[in-house]
């Protein structure tokens, strides 16, 4: 169709991440709101901190993510990063069975990323991926209409977790580069 949209791969035969590289350049650029999907969440400290800093400048930044994945010790190591992200103003949102294994992002309800690879190291680095992105806001308002039922998660929900589990949480996130 008429819509402008470029390929962007990634593997672990290239010297860059560039879909990790992609997403950073849009968070950095986003003026009003990013919304990304994921089945797993272990991103890279730097995509971490660029969601971060742009809900602090103001930017309305919501994650939407599977209360529950196909792989508990992933579900258990994402909650470290999730901290830092509600504590700067992002919003997570938590999405009930069935298991949603969409992955993209939009930024501004104008410019979409979309494609195979996951939150992770393990996609940004290892694995071979392929992600579109889409400069269209016809196509991204289409994408954001798509809203699944979610609750929000907490900081109060967070703090509620026993200890043991917050011992194991933080565990498992020290896998992440194996995740």
């Amino acid at each position: 169709g008429p819509v402008t949209a470029r390929v962007v791969t990634s593997g672990p035969d290239e010297d860059m991440e560039q879909i990790e590289y992609v997403a950073l350049h849009a968070i950095s650029c986003a003026h009003k709101s990013v919304r990304v999907v994921t089945p797993y969440f272990l991103p890279p400290d730097p995509l971490t901190m660029a969601l971060g800093l742009a809900a602090l400048r103001g930017v309305k930044v919501d994650l939407v993510l599977p209360d529950h994945s196909n792989h508990a010790i992933l579900d258990w190591a994402r909650r470290i990063p999730l901290r830092p992200l509600i504590e700067a103003g992002c919003r997570v949102w938590l999405t009930a069975a069935p298991f949603d294994h969409s992955k993209l992002m939009v930024i501004d309800e104008a410019w979409t990323f979309i494609g195979s690879a996951n939150w992770d190291t393990r996609s940004f680095r290892l694995n071979f991926e392929l992600n579109v992105e889409l400069h269209d806001r016809d196509f991204a308002a289409k994408v954001m209409a798509i809203a699944p039922k979610a609750r929000r998660l907490t900081a109060a929900e967070l703090d509620a977790d026993p200890l043991a589990t917050r011992l194991r949480n933080s565990a498992a996130r020290l896998l992440q580069p194996y995740l």
